[in-house]
């Protein structure tokens, strides 16, 4: 009995040691929820002043691609939210994106994170893991 004890502890330090710690730093360090919609809609009518990437916003509905960004960046840094709109790739076939676009949006996104008061470090760490996904939405 003592060693099937031993198995099943053994078990479920194994299970444990494979889920990796929830680092949420990143979200609390953003504002939460809130300061990553306030950088989500700075962003967004950055964008609408940006000829270089306005064209691919045209027909969009904004409200929603703003919630769903918030969502997208909540689920990047750490936070609890649920992210349920579609896959980058689906989301951005067609589009013809090239790494100009890409880093015209990440120049928008640093500037509303910079109006934002978000530190310098803070918003290196977001945009690392948004590189992270640039080959989920620039079309090779």
């Amino acid at each position: 009995m003592r060693s099937l004890c031993v198995a099943l502890l053994a078990l479920i330090l194994i299970g444990c040691a494979q889920q990796p710690a929830k680092d949420d730093s990143l979200y609390r360090d953003l504002g939460e929820k809130p300061g990553i919609t306030r950088i989500v809609e700075g962003m967004l009518i950055n964008v609408a002043g940006d000829p270089r990437i306005v064209q691919f916003f045209t027909k969009v509905d904004i409200a929603g691609l703003r919630d769903k960004l918030v969502d997208k960046f909540c689920v990047i840094a750490g936070g609890p939210c649920v992210y349920a709109g579609d896959t980058l790739e689906e989301s951005h076939k067609g589009q013809n994106l090239t790494p100009s676009h890409f880093n015209a949006l990440v120049e928008n996104l640093q500037a509303s994170m910079d109006s934002q008061g978000v530190p310098t470090p803070v918003q290196n760490r977001l945009v690392a893991r948004l590189a992270a996904l640039r080959g989920q939405v620039i079309e090779k």
